[in-house]
């Protein structure tokens, strides 16, 4: 499926604890994502919004939604973008 925009893919992170933890030990960002999205989709508008290059993407069936799991790549830092969309 082809979509406009990256904000149709990207719908809002998920933030809990766990989420949190992933974030410091891991290097990784959950988001609630459009449940036609594809994992490339994922992958790609992500990119295109944080000009971060994503290392893999899981993908996980919720009541509240799809969603994704994004492991950025070494060179990036999940902390300073979690900063630039105001989870701390």
């Amino acid at each position: 499926m082809k979509f406009d925009s990256p904000y149709t893919v990207l719908l809002h992170p998920y933030l809990t604890e766990k989420t949190l933890s992933h974030m410091d030990r891991e290097n990784k960002l959950e988001f609630v994502v459009n449940k036609k999205a594809t994992k490339s989709d994922i992958a790609k508008a992500f990119e295109d919004v944080f000009e971060a290059k994503v290392d893999s993407v899981n993908v996980k069936i919720c009541k509240d939604g799809k969603h994704a799991i994004i492991r950025l790549a070494d060179e990036y830092s999940a902390e300073e973008i979690g900063m630039r969309i105001g989870i701390f």
